[in-house]
């Protein structure tokens, strides 16, 4: 038995869930990956509840910072190289969004050098670094793998967070960094498998032979319906921790 992907308008699979019909001002929202922004940026506000008191202009500053250089610079420069999501967004234009936004969230850094500690400078020249080298998978793409996007988009907002509200690292940190990190392990365990059979796969064919005799096809539903299903709650779950722990610092 053979199977086709979920069409997009067009005829094409869509390249990831919560990718809308391509075209206009859909690009733009698909091209955000809103719900893993959220996801990522939650571990913002998760470094920043571990504060003794949580200075409410800092994280605003760091979350805006991240959502620059993360939610839009490096998924853009992503989106440059090789196209994943197959929007129709030009090339030149998503150039300029990625130069505008990552240069947005260094001033934003700068200028936190200038008004909390001129510590946080590292953290600054780090975050623009990893924007930048991981989705145009420079030097070779050493920086592209499951390691660097753990510590990239789960350690480093954790602890960058919490340095910007209270100007040192504790060990309570550290151990949260170590969340994020197997938190993001776990979300790129999950997604590999789901962009290789949504993007690279164009039909599926073949069944399961169950122990009684009888049998169940296995089709492109099946293979996506349970590592996605992870994937959403996971969306859902970490934004959820992330506000309860803020909140509880009000």
């Amino acid at each position: 038995m053979t199977a086709g992907l979920e069409p997009r308008p067009g005829g094409n699979a869509r390249p990831a869930f919560y990718a809308l019909a391509p075209g206009a001002w859909r690009d733009y929202v698909t091209l955000l990956h809103p719900p893993y922004t959220i996801w990522h940026l939650s571990y913002v506000a998760i470094g920043a509840a571990l504060a003794p008191a949580i200075d409410f202009a800092r994280l605003g500053a760091t979350l805006g910072a991240f959502f620059l250089a993360m939610g839009i610079g490096a998924h853009a420069l992503d989106e440059l190289h090789g196209r994943p999501l197959a929007t129709r967004i030009g090339a030149a234009v998503l150039a300029g969004i990625a130069v505008t936004s990552i240069a947005g969230a260094v001033a934003v850094g700068i200028v936190a050098c200038f008004w909390i500690s001129a510590w946080l400078a590292p953290f600054v020249a780090v975050g623009g670094f990893i924007a930048v080298a991981y989705n145009l998978e420079l030097f070779g793409g050493r920086l592209h793998n499951a390691v660097w996007f753990a510590l990239a988009w789960g350690a480093f907002p954790v602890l960058t967070a919490y340095f910007a509200q209270t100007e040192t690292i504790r060990g309570a940190t550290v151990a949260a960094a170590a969340f994020a990190v197997l938190l993001s392990l776990t979300q790129r365990r999950l997604s590999m498998p789901v962009r290789f059979v949504r993007r690279q796969v164009r039909s599926v064919s073949g069944s399961l032979e169950l122990a009684d005799g009888a049998s169940e096809p296995v089709t492109a539903t099946t293979l996506l319906q349970t590592p996605e299903a992870g994937l959403r709650l996971l969306c859902a779950a970490t934004p959820l921790l992330a506000a309860a722990l803020v909140l509880s610092r009000l």
